[in-house]
């Protein structure tokens, strides 16, 4: 598989944190979105909670510690220790970029979506610090 090179420069309408220029390189987004320190406690929040980032809809990991995780999406228990966290970054920011016909929608994404609220047209799913700190959680866990 060959994956192509890009500087995709971020332009958010509603962030509460910092958000910084991002580089696609090959399967990853190497630098974080973010200068803000991550929390995988936060991560795991988000990752565990339906109403925020929606991860166990489709996936599920051994300390989500919530009923009925979804299938859908591969397990996410130990990611971590199978992609790096610039790996996990780009399949959060827009897995869409490395498998096009995903139904994996694009956290961080605001171009080219279909199907978007009016209210939600040019806004993240995800802010910068929120995709992090899930980053933080699927990489070294939360405790």
């Amino acid at each position: 598989m060959t994956f192509r090179h890009l500087t995709v420069l971020i332009l958010l309408v509603s962030c509460h944190d910092q958000s910084l220029p991002y580089e696609i390189v090959g399967d990853s987004i190497l630098m974080p979105l973010t200068d803000t320190m991550p929390d995988a406690k936060r991560g795991k929040d988000l990752f565990s909670n339906r109403g925020d980032a929606h991860c166990v809809l489709c996936h599920m990991h051994d300390e989500a510690q919530v009923e009925f995780q979804g299938n859908l999406g591969p397990d996410l228990s130990g990611v971590g220790e199978r992609l790096t966290p610039g790996q996990i970054r780009l399949r959060i920011v827009d897995y869409e970029f490395i498998r096009p016909d995903t139904t994996m929608p694009s956290y961080f994404r605001t171009h080219n979506l279909t199907q978007v609220r009016s209210d939600k047209i040019g806004k993240t799913v995800l802010s910068p610090l929120e995709i992090e700190d899930i980053i933080a959680f699927l990489s070294h866990h939360a405790d």
